[in-house]
């Protein structure tokens, strides 16, 4: 299932149908910064506060690129959706698994 650019948020986890997590990290004009995890990553746990993006390179693209990957729905803190919204916690441990602050504050200033 391909996504409409307007479902693509800042601050969701998304799930590729290859099992690669996608965490939206920031996102300005028509460009966003995302964390992705391995492919095959296992299913996250409902409380998971550790993310899957360890040393995982941050990626910059455009929405509409972003958005035209294949996507699944799955389940996390129990509720099943295309997308699930990441607490405060999880998303800062996304932006430091990937070191992706600086790139996110270049972003935002552009």
């Amino acid at each position: 299932m391909r996504l409409k650019e307007k479902e693509v948020e800042a601050g969701y986890l998304y799930l590729t149908t290859v099992n690669q997590y996608r965490a939206v990290l920031a996102m300005k004009g028509e460009f966003l910064i995302y964390a992705p995890s391995l492919e095959g990553t296992a299913p996250l746990n409902l409380d998971s506060t550790k993310m899957p993006f360890e040393n995982m390179p941050f990626k910059k693209c455009q929405i509409v690129t972003f958005a035209k990957k294949d996507y699944q729905v799955f389940n996390f803190n129990g509720t099943e959706a295309i997308k699930h919204k990441l607490n405060e916690l999880q998303l800062a441990e996304a932006i430091v698994q990937c070191n992706a602050k600086p790139a996110i504050a270049t972003l935002l200033a552009e």
